[in-house]
């Protein structure tokens, strides 16, 4: 399966599929009733985003070409992106945002986005300052809703194509969850770039580009962005971007789907609101979930004398297991599989999400293309766009499991810009999520015979779902002999599954330290 970098969970279905089940939905407001689009999936209803601000004449933006709509009315904003699990509430009052995960994705149908309607419920009574309540599948009402002001014909709105000699012809901001993603429109593809930070400056160069200077420069005022700086160089573009003291990380990469560049900038003051504003018990450190990789149909890589990685996985997990309970016994461990059996790659952070997963751990084994082969040592890998040909290659072979789902169309859409999303709703996971993986590198290296490879980065599909710290753990080269037969034996799974529950303690011991400070 040719390699497509991950960038965020998504539901897809075959437009012949959707075309057959898009339905009407009785739709009451005040006590006068009309009719709305809904599709119906399994039972759950997902409702039109548009139809529904048209009928209650709410103010929008809808972006067709990006697949994102935003309600807004005086008080609030709900932002709405198409293939993708979260909303993004901002209370303008409060000058707070929230992130609100689905159990379930939106969908892009007809032009249209759909969200599941009885998920979507909390929210827009809270937008809508109104009870709406759904009965049944066939009956939307709301009650003591206030009518906001007609919208100007000018609101709905689409991107304009900007017409420019220049090879970077603008740049867009926009405020996300965790900090502001930019785009830098480019008609062409850039060739290469730099980024460095200093003194609250961040400069970013491209190479062998120009810029229309007059619509970047002096642009900014946004977010944490205070100002940005653009001028043209004799070898290329050169943007200064002047940030606020939020300022903690950037990511900058190109859009596969487009000759735009992404930059992420984030800030901290998500993560900290994030801990301030939950409840501390549901932070309560309870539930691990430990995902043995492949299973069934699936054996995953075969590695000399025929081992199956399936198996390997299997048996260090339900070690790993044994080794919590036994020890951490006001801890539910939580298998997406106990057995050998196939769990679907998105199912599997479903099941971690529906159990309040704290820790999310994936367990897989390593091959290169040929056998036997001298590569050796085990790796823990984030969730991030893989940097290296190898991470893309290990990323592209635990990601080909699809071939064996009923809808592999269902990652289909997996787009760059969706990954910052995720990745930004998910900061706070993230440096949790950086903290156990380098536990696990210490810990494992002094249990196991193998050479530790180091913390790594690659989009992994089954890392996408769980909210929660997650890390994917490369357990040894099935494709090396000594590797092999450390694996398969009792010794070595007993070794690793003893490793990883050590980096499981520190991380816990951890874990609670920065939860009592917060």
């Amino acid at each position: 399966m040719k390699y497509k970098i991950l960038f965020i969970f998504v539901f897809i279905l075959s437009a012949f599929s959707f075309g057959q089940s898009i339905k009407r939905i009785n739709f009451t407001v005040n006590g006068n009733t009309s009719s709305l689009p809904v599709y119906n999936r399994e039972g759950t209803i997902y409702i039109a985003v548009r139809p529904l601000a048209d009928a209650l004449s709410l103010e929008y933006r809808h972006v067709p070409e990006s697949e994102k709509i935003e309600l807004l009315n005086d008080s609030n904003k709900i932002y709405f992106t198409s293939n993708n699990p979260f909303i993004i509430y901002y209370s303008k009052s409060k000058g707070d945002t929230k992130i609100l995960q689905l159990p379930t994705s939106t969908y892009f149908i007809g032009g249209q986005i759909y969200i599941p309607l009885k998920y979507s419920l909390k929210v827009l009574r809270i937008f809508l300052n109104a009870e709406i309540t759904l009965k049944g599948n066939n009956v939307l009402t709301l009650n003591n809703f206030i009518p906001g002001k007609e919208k100007p014909a000018d609101v709905v709105k689409s991107e304009t194509v900007l017409k420019s000699n220049y090879d970077i012809s603008g740049i867009s901001l926009e405020e996300k969850a965790n900090g502001t993603l930019v785009r830098i429109i480019s008609k062409i593809k850039i060739p290469a770039y730099s980024s460095s930070f200093k003194s609250g400056i961040l400069t970013i160069v491209f190479r062998k580009v120009n810029a229309d200077i007059a619509k970047i420069d002096n642009t900014g005022g946004q977010g944490i962005i205070q100002k940005i700086e653009a001028k043209n160089l004799q070898s290329g573009t050169e943007l200064k971007f002047y940030l606020k003291k939020e300022y903690t990380s950037s990511e900058v990469m190109n859009d596969s789907g487009s000759n735009d560049i992404l930059i992420a900038l984030h800030n901290k003051i998500f993560d900290r609101n994030l801990n301030l504003n939950k409840e501390k018990a549901k932070w309560d450190f309870n539930v691990i979930v430990i995902d043995p990789g492949h299973g069934g149909k699936d054996s995953g890589t075969i590695g000399i004398d025929g081992i199956e990685e399936k198996n390997i996985n299997l048996a260090i997990a339900l070690k790993l297991g044994a080794d919590i309970k036994r020890n951490m016994k006001d801890v539910k461990v939580v298998f997406t599989r106990k057995t050998d059996k196939f769990v679907e790659l998105y199912r599997r952070g479903q099941i971690a999400n529906e159990n309040g997963g704290k820790l999310f751990i994936s367990i897989h084994c390593n091959a290169t293309p040929h056998k036997p082969s001298s590569s050796n040592g085990f790796e823990v890998y984030l969730l991030r766009p893989g940097r290296t040909k190898e991470a893309i290659s290990i990323a592209s072979r635990e990601n080909s499991v699809i071939k064996y789902e009923d809808n592999p169309e269902r990652y289909k859409k997996l787009t760059d810009e969706n990954f910052i999303l995720v990745s930004m709703a998910q900061a706070a996971y993230m440096r949790y999520s950086e903290q156990f993986a380098s536990f696990v590198d210490k810990e494992m290296a002094k249990k196991v015979s193998e050479e530790p490879r180091g913390v790594k980065q690659a989009g992994f599909y089954v890392l996408v779902g769980a909210s929660m710290p997650s890390v994917l753990i490369e357990t040894g080269f099935l494709s090396n002999p000594k590797d092999a037969h450390y694996l398969n034996s009792n010794t070595g799974q007993t070794n690793i599954a003893e490793g990883i529950f050590d980096a499981i303690k520190k991380f816990r011991a951890m874990y609670e330290e920065n939860l009592q400070s917060e």
